[in-house]
């Protein structure tokens, strides 16, 4: 009898650890060896996540959506296929999906249905395994790569000019105080003296005529060449400023803010500006990119109805009007540019040119967009030739063991530029 309770025991034992295995099994429905997890998944899963998921969820943080990293061990592969291809298709039929979107305000994630399966599983990779030093190590280094990448920035001849003025009136300013103290010195050493006659000691304690100071050929030479100088510096100026427009901040129609969207809620550049990587321009965004958001965005700051800014969004849409954007980075027609060559195949971070964007409210041009501006950069920014077998023999044929650069593989060429 007692062979008979242990083997029982024993069986409700067994049965036991199966139905925790079972529910292991089933409380995880993707497993860990089901979501890719090489560099190249990851990578092409954290671009399909700046272009299409970063303006509303973070990895490891609630955002306007939930916190991503985790989700394939909370939620069955299908059940996330289906709700990221149309999440309002899976809410209208499952509780977990309604609930979900009951609990983030009734906000609608727009439908990704021209995502691959493939796609999605990269996106996944990246959910799980980028990144994991969290979204503000990100920020940090994205800015960090801003303020490097414009070390290589040159200053203006005027620049140096106005430096060199300084110093000389700083310079003239301290042989003037000099001069001041030894007259001093000597003034007073001289009237010590006792064997000074009375023409010496009116001499010695003259003061100065300031009228005929004025008027002295040596102050109107000073005064001339101080003139000519400023003149000329305002000349030099003016020739080196023509055709730049730094610092240019014109009034848009919409006040769109780059600080609010591409700061505050991560919206990726290339979300928007989606002709970068692929395209000459970076193209201006139609308001249909707009009412990717803004068709569930409608108030701000818990204001009724619609804000005043998103309105004209809805207007031009309900119009079929283009919103007409003022143009802030004009290149002239001699000059040839090309986003993608320099942001896909150069790996070219957007700060490094428009500088900390998404800290400004509104947008000014941050550099001066020169030929010499330019060329000094292709002077100092290394050529990323790891793992391009375009580069290979280049790379032999430089063989002096230093970073290949821009000009080296052809970037002072006037026909680059100008053709």
């Amino acid at each position: 009898m007692s062979i008979k309770r242990s083997l029982t025991k024993v069986h409700v034992i067994a049965g036991f650890f199966v139905a925790m295995l079972a529910l292991v099994a089933f409380s995880s429905p993707v497993q860990a060896q089901d979501i890719p997890s090489d560099e190249a998944s990851i990578a092409a899963g954290k671009s399909l996540f700046g272009a299409n998921c970063a303006q509303c969820h973070k990895l490891d943080q609630k955002y306007t959506g939930p916190a991503l990293r985790g989700v394939t061990g909370r939620r069955e592969l299908p059940w996330i296929k289906s709700f990221i291809k149309n999440s309002s298709k899976l809410i209208a039929t499952d509780a977990d999906a309604k609930a979900l979107f009951q609990e983030y305000g009734g906000t609608v994630m727009p439908p990704h249905e021209f995502l691959a399966d493939e796609e999605i599983m990269q996106l996944l990779a990246y959910i799980e395994n980028g990144d994991k030093g969290g979204d503000k190590a990100d920020a940090d280094g994205a800015a960090t790569d801003g303020g490097a990448a414009q070390s290589g920035d040159s200053s203006m001849p005027s620049e140096y000019l106005t430096v060199i003025l300084v110093v000389l009136v700083v310079v003239l300013l301290l042989i003037l105080i000099v001069l001041g103290l030894i007259i001093s010195v000597l003034t007073k050493f001289l009237n010590d003296k006792k064997d000074l006659d009375e023409d010496e000691k009116e001499y010695i304690n003259q003061k100065t005529d300031l009228k005929k100071v004025f008027k002295s050929e040596g102050f109107i030479l000073i005064v001339t060449a101080i003139v000519v100088a400023l003149i000329a510096k305002t000349a030099i100026d003016g020739l080196y400023s023509i055709g730049i427009q730094q610092g240019y901040a014109p009034a848009q129609p919409i006040a769109f803010s780059h600080q609010l969207h591409a700061g505050q809620y991560g919206i990726d550049c290339q979300y928007c500006h989606t002709g970068v990587e692929i395209g000459k321009s970076a193209n201006i965004p139609s308001a249909n990119i707009c009412m990717n958001c803004h068709q569930h965005i409608k108030n701000v700051g818990g204001a009724e109805g619609f804000s005043p800014e998103i309105k004209k969004i809805y207007d031009a849409v309900e119009n079929n009007e283009p919103i007409e954007w003022v143009r802030i980075h004009n290149l002239p027609d001699l000059a040839y540019f090309n986003h993608s060559q320099h942001v896909k195949v150069g790996g070219v971070e957007c700060q490094t040119c428009h500088g900390q964007i998404q800290e400004m409210e509104v947008v000014a041009q941050h550099s001066p967009l020169t030929m010499g501006w330019c060329i000094d950069c292709h002077r100092t920014t290394d050529v990323n030739t790891a793992g391009n077998a375009y580069y290979d023999n280049l790379v032999k044929l430089h063989g002096d063991g230093n970073a290949m650069k821009v000009a080296d593989i052809g970037g002072l060429e006037c026909a680059k530029c100008h053709y």
